[in-house]
């Protein structure tokens, strides 16, 4: 008899999770359950979409159809699973199903992709015509449609997603007012001194910035009229919150399965779940709604990933279907590009690092993308943190006018491996050409300038 593989949630992680359990098992029944309208796509793409660049048809990768067709899984979208069970009887029945949409499933193996939930702070007028969340196609057709009729916006965040989003609208000709409660843009994961260039760069091209600022109330009688800034009424007609992800573990706490420390799932490296501190062999955990193990120091974190949930899911998935694959510790590289400007980051930022009081020593370099000689090259900078004790490096941040990606997966080969700064000058080295890179990347000045430093 065929398999019963559950997955539930369409995001990367779950439809990453489907389509290896497919794979590694060409005969197994798979079926993805959804409480969203569309599959496959990504997130990320909605300021660029909003701002005109690309369209939503485009960002969408493949529809249920084409799953059904080429891959053989059924995908039963704007449905929510209500209910799982998995219990073992005194008399060693076990029981496994869950109901969705009025309908019982049974399964073999169940795979809990249930994402996260934006986070929306517990504050009056959130309910009103008006306000938005980034998170969904349906949802971003939403906002592209209440912009119609909008010129202020109130973004309610500084995070990645939050500014590209402010830069988007503002890009389109609408009056964009960003609200973030801390002292910086993109704070927890970059620091100061690399995030003020992004936020000056973002107010040379009109968006407005309240700092040190929550969001306290959200004001109107029909619709959004205003929010409640830090005690001052800021006018405007509508506000999108993107105050970052929570993870969704409604279901796995209906299963029994253990929560960690920061409020998401529990899981081996084979990413089955826990209950009540045992492996449960045929529950498997991905995306936004797992805990995972740092790759800087022992100890939880979250990666709330695209990249990460698609190397979960293929995990999962696998597993789910009867392979015994392994998810390693993550270091979260992240990438966003702002306009003209690029910041990415891996690792510890100064203020993690603090948090896990971890005394730093860091090393900074500012150069050029492209050889001097080669023309429009853009201003590089690169920071790099290491642990004052043993000299590892545990982080890193870059802001540049392009090709910051690969230099930031190059410093996080260097924290996964737990190579000291020493040894990075002793043991990297970098691919050189005049359009790519200066002969001696401005990463090695970096790190030298950090070794200075711990001396």
């Amino acid at each position: 008899m065929a398999k019963k593989i559950i997955v539930i949630g369409s995001g990367a992680a779950g439809m990453s999770a489907a389509s290896s359990a497919r794979a590694a098992d060409p005969e197994a029944e798979i079926t993805v359950f959804t409480e969203d309208r569309d599959v496959a796509y990504s997130p990320c793409m909605i300021p660029w979409v909003l701002e005109g660049k690309s369209t939503w048809d485009n960002m969408i990768m493949h529809d249920p159809a084409w799953y059904a067709k080429e891959r053989n899984i059924k995908i039963i979208t704007e449905t929510k699973v209500e209910s799982a069970v998995n219990d073992r009887a005194k008399d060693g029945t076990v029981t496994k199903h869950v109901v969705a949409g009025g309908v019982t499933y049974e399964y073999d193996s169940l795979v809990l992709a249930t994402g996260g939930k934006v986070f929306i702070p517990p504050i009056e007028g959130t309910t009103l015509p008006g306000v938005f969340t980034v998170r969904t196609v349906k949802g971003g057709q939403e906002i592209e449609a209440y912009l119609k009729k909008s010129q202020k916006i109130a973004i309610a965040g500084a995070g990645v997603i939050g500014l590209e989003l402010a830069l988007a609208l503002v890009n389109i000709g609408k009056d964009v007012t960003v609200i973030e409660m801390m002292d910086q843009v993109i704070p927890r994961i970059a620091d100061k001194d690399m995030a003020e260039p992004v936020q000056k760069y973002l107010e040379e091209k009109g968006v407005k910035f309240m700092m040190k600022t929550p969001v306290q109330g959200v004001i109107g009688k029909d619709k959004v009229e205003a929010v409640n800034a830090g005690g001052v009424e800021c006018p405007c007609d509508m506000v999108v919150f993107a105050t970052g992800v929570r993870a969704n573990t409604d279901l796995a706490k209906e299963l029994g399965l253990d929560i960690g420390q920061l409020g998401a799932i529990c899981a081996a490296p084979t990413l089955q779940a826990y209950k009540r501190g045992r492996l449960c062999p045929d529950i498997f955990v991905c995306g936004d709604v797992l805990q995972c193990q740092s790759a800087v120091y022992d100890g939880p974190t979250m990666s709330q990933l695209g990249s990460s949930a698609v190397k979960e899911g293929r995990v999962a998935g696998s597993n789910a279907a009867g392979k015994t694959l392994q998810f390693g510790a993550v270091a979260s590289p992240w990438v966003s590009i702002i306009g003209d400007k690029q910041i990415a980051g891996t690792g510890m930022s100064l203020g993690l690092a603090s948090w896990y009081g971890v005394n730093t020593v860091t090393g900074k370099a500012t150069g050029k993308t492209r050889a001097r000689y080669y023309p429009d090259g853009k201003e590089l900078t690169v920071k790099v943190i290491a642990d004052k004790l043993t000299h590892k490096i545990i982080g890193g941040q870059i802001l540049a006018g392009e090709e910051a990606t690969g230099r930031i997966d190059w410093i996080t080969a260097a924290v996964i491996s737990g190579m000291t700064a020493e040894e990075f000058l002793v043991r990297a080295e970098n691919a050189y050409c005049p359009p790519t890179s200066q002969v001696r990347d401005v990463v090695f000045a970096a790190v030298e300038n950090l070794v200075a430093n711990l001396q």
